[in-house]
């Protein structure tokens, strides 16, 4: 696509997909858990994916798409929105990244500006839904019902915050940095989707304002032109369509930071089901996760023949030590073999040859980090559904 069709395509983007959002591709899918089905939508820029809403747009990633490679492809990202105002034109040309606030002097950044007058940098890391594996919450919660397919691995490209704020100049007393992009609010009294970082978080070199995606320039759906990118960080701080950044010298007190996407204040993050937490705090990091890819719940192999095994671990920046896998429900464990390391905040593949007896087997994956965070072997429990990373289980049969 040349460079003029590019920007005519993106000036119109937003008004297309507002209009196609919702068009099925004719193809369902069902999750497993209540009310699990889910129609299969094709939208601009993605393949076939799984609708979980369509004002505003909310895709889930069929799960078999991680198990053909450790970065997720842009036509296969999830899609996540708070607010279903979307931008409708983005002109390249004319868009500007405001940096203001507690600073000595604000700035309006073009695209080519960022690309030319900065350090640009790349990080792998994955990008996660709070809510990932909601639907399979119990009691049940409300919230979106969301599978396993809420996250995503890339390869981002893109200036680090810190070269951005240096150039500003962060002044004395700072505290927070707020973070708004296009997409709005669709009626008055709902609140804008803000998100703020600790100054010290949001100068640490990796937090990054990214314009490309696994080599190519943000999808559309994915926050085309400019995304937040907060490594180790749930989805929510990673906000899209970036347009504005400032640094403010008090706590940030939006809705999005102050009430939404808080979690109990503990140990655990948990509290006994169907109570509340007497304290919450805002969530941040990602807990350790693993999972099987290779083979889907119900699938058959061949009893007494070497079954190979192949999955992803991940966590929010402590490296994955091991893997174990357990053939019996979690009373004996192998450790798996650890594939490419392309970093602490990315995918890890790991993988197992296994010799399975005839019957039914009840498989288990369960990661431990560097720092000896591992897996709870039952499900914790908090109002809002977040963080389940409770160790998997995957029913095979050998025959």
């Amino acid at each position: 696509m040349s460079g003029i069709d590019r920007r005519f395509f993106v000036a119109g983007a937003g008004a297309a997909l507002l209009g196609a959002v919702g068009k099925s591709s004719g193809g369902t899918l069902t999750l497993p858990f209540a009310n699990g089905k889910r129609p299969l939508v094709t939208l601009p820029g993605k393949r076939e994916m799984i609708l979980l809403t369509s004002r505003p747009p909310q895709l889930e990633t069929p799960f078999s798409v991680f198990d053909q490679g450790l970065l997720t492809p842009n036509d296969a990202f999830f899609v996540r929105y708070h607010l279903s105002g979307l931008p409708t034109e983005i002109d390249p040309r004319s868009f500007r990244l405001a940096i203001g606030g507690h600073v000595e002097t604000p700035l309006q950044l073009t695209l080519d500006s960022l690309r030319r007058d900065f350090p640009v940098s790349d990080i792998v890391a994955v990008n996660q839904c709070s809510g990932n594996s909601r639907g399979f919450v119990t009691p049940r919660v409300a919230g979106g019902q969301l599978g396993n397919g809420a996250m995503g691995n890339a390869r981002w490209q893109g200036v680090a915050l810190k070269h951005l704020l240096a150039k500003a100049g962060v002044r004395a007393g700072a505290a927070q940095v707020t973070f708004n992009g296009l997409d709005n609010p669709p009626a008055d009294g709902v609140a804008d989707f803000v998100k703020a970082l600790d100054i010290d978080h949001a100068l640490d070199g990796e937090v990054m304002v990214a314009f490309a995606m696994n080599g190519e320039e943000l999808p559309f759906l994915n926050g085309y032109p400019l995304r937040l990118v907060v490594p180790g960080h749930f989805g929510t701080y990673w906000v899209k369509h970036l347009s504005e950044i400032t640094v403010v010298d008090k706590e940030f007190d939006g809705y999005w930071m102050k009430t939404a996407y808080r979690i109990p204040d503990n140990d655990c993050r948990c509290v006994e089901p169907g109570t509340k937490p007497d304290k919450t705090v805002p969530i941040s990091r990602f807990n350790v996760r693993s999972f099987l890819t290779s083979h889907q719940d119900g699938a058959k192999v061949s009893a007494g023949q070497t079954t190979e095994l192949r999955g992803i671990a991940f966590s929010g920046g402590d490296p994955i030590k091991r893997v174990l896998v357990s053939p019996d429900n979690g009373r004996n464990w192998q450790e798996a073999k650890l594939g490419e390391d392309l970093g602490r905040y990315s995918f890890r593949e790991w993988k197992l040859g296994l010799k399975l007896a005839s019957g039914r087997h009840a498989l288990r994956i369960r990661a431990e980090t560097a720092g000896g965070e591992t897996q709870p072997m039952e499900p914790r429990w908090q109002p809002a559904g977040y963080m389940r990373n409770v160790v998997e289980t995957t029913n095979v049969e050998a025959v």
